[in-house]
């Protein structure tokens, strides 16, 4: 402690008269008394600069009028609050300290006011969370106000939940802070419905994508033809090879025999054939090249929203929107790769 101060005072500013500040600070004039009664000597002038608190403190009414200033630090280990006057005079904590010491730190650093301090010690707790001390470290971070501990806290209780409700922490916890139980239950709650929501809206994603390319292999089948399905005009005798998308190709032209040849898709008892005609019906929805479109039934379903608004309802609007916004969100995922690529096939290239 002596060599921060003599290092602290040794790098102080000249005064107006060219006198040096630490010639006023030489001898220690404020008591720090801690647990225990031990007592740290320190220099007013520092402890001031570096906590409003204990500028305060130290400038009060009541201890202006004694001879003797003190500042009473009860309730921490003297090493911490050692640990605590170090860093108001040399703003740095040792991985020592901060080790054995953090959350007396974190407590000061609030009590005092020093946001350097509290945001190392916000970093250095959460490095250093385990199961065991997850709940002390949770209450101590709500006390302080340090949402990032506390959210970091809640995670990591929310994800090992089983394990930690086998500590004493959280025994002590459920008798003595229902409130906060409470607030952990309804986070975990709250994370679970997350969770939820997120694979509900992937699948439905990727429910959308795999309709978007669907109506790329339609358009690709009717247009230019895919193995043994093709236009009317197509050359028989020029077999098409296997496309990029030969899965959902594939499928898509059996799905297409089948609904040429099935009897009983005239009375609507065909369920595969309903599902082709669906697909044909979004197809119209989504193209906007009637006139020279080659996919069968487009220009029809067209005519017959015109003629019937009814039926397109809202709940078909939204899945067209969905449809077109995964297949939007696909070309740019694809162009973006695709830029990506390219400086790597220059360099593979030179």
């Amino acid at each position: 402690m002596v060599q921060l101060q003599n290092q602290f005072l040794q790098n102080s500013p000249s005064a107006g008269d060219g006198t040096m500040v630490a010639d006023e600070l030489l001898e220690p004039d404020v008591q720090i008394i801690t647990s225990g009664g031990r007592i740290i000597p320190a220099h007013s002038r520092i402890l001031a600069s570096a906590s409003p608190v204990v500028e305060r403190l130290i400038t009060s009414p009541q201890k202006r009028r004694s001879s003797d200033r003190k500042i009473h630090i009860l309730g921490v280990p003297y090493d911490a609050v050692s640990a605590f006057v170090q860093f108001l005079y040399s703003s740095k904590c040792d991985e020592e300290h901060m080790e054995k010491y953090g959350i007396h730190l974190l407590a000061l650093s609030h009590v005092y006011f020093v946001p350097q301090l509290k945001q190392n010690c916000t970093r250095g707790l959460a490095e250093r969370l385990t199961i065991e001390n997850v709940v002390d470290i949770l209450q101590l971070a709500r006390l302080c106000d340090a949402p990032d501990l506390y959210v970091k806290c809640l995670k990591l209780l929310s994800n090992n939940f089983n394990t930690v409700e086998e500590t004493e922490g959280w025994k002590f916890l459920q008798n003595h802070d229902p409130w906060l139980e409470l607030e952990i239950l309804r986070f975990m709650d709250e994370a679970e419905s997350r969770k939820k929501r997120t694979r509900r809206h992937r699948e439905e994603q990727s429910l959308y994508l795999q309709l978007s390319e669907a109506m790329d292999c339609l358009e690709h089948i009717c247009t230019e033809g895919c193995t043994s399905v093709g236009p009317y005009d197509m050359d028989p005798s020029k077999n098409k090879g296997p496309c990029s998308k030969f899965l959902t190709c594939h499928g898509l032209q059996l799905s297409i025999k089948h609904f040429v040849t099935c009897k009983r898709r005239v009375n609507g008892g065909c369920l595969r054939c309903k599902r082709m005609w669906q697909l044909f019906r979004l197809h119209s929805s989504i193209c906007d090249q009637t006139d020279e479109c080659r996919v069968p039934l487009c220009r029809q379903f067209k005519l017959k929203v015109e003629e019937d608004r009814i039926q397109d309802d809202a709940t078909w609007r939204l899945l067209v929107r969905k449809v077109v916004s995964a297949k939007a969100v696909c070309s740019l995922s694809l162009a973006k790769r695709k830029r990506e690529d390219e400086p790597r096939v220059a360099m593979n290239y030179y």
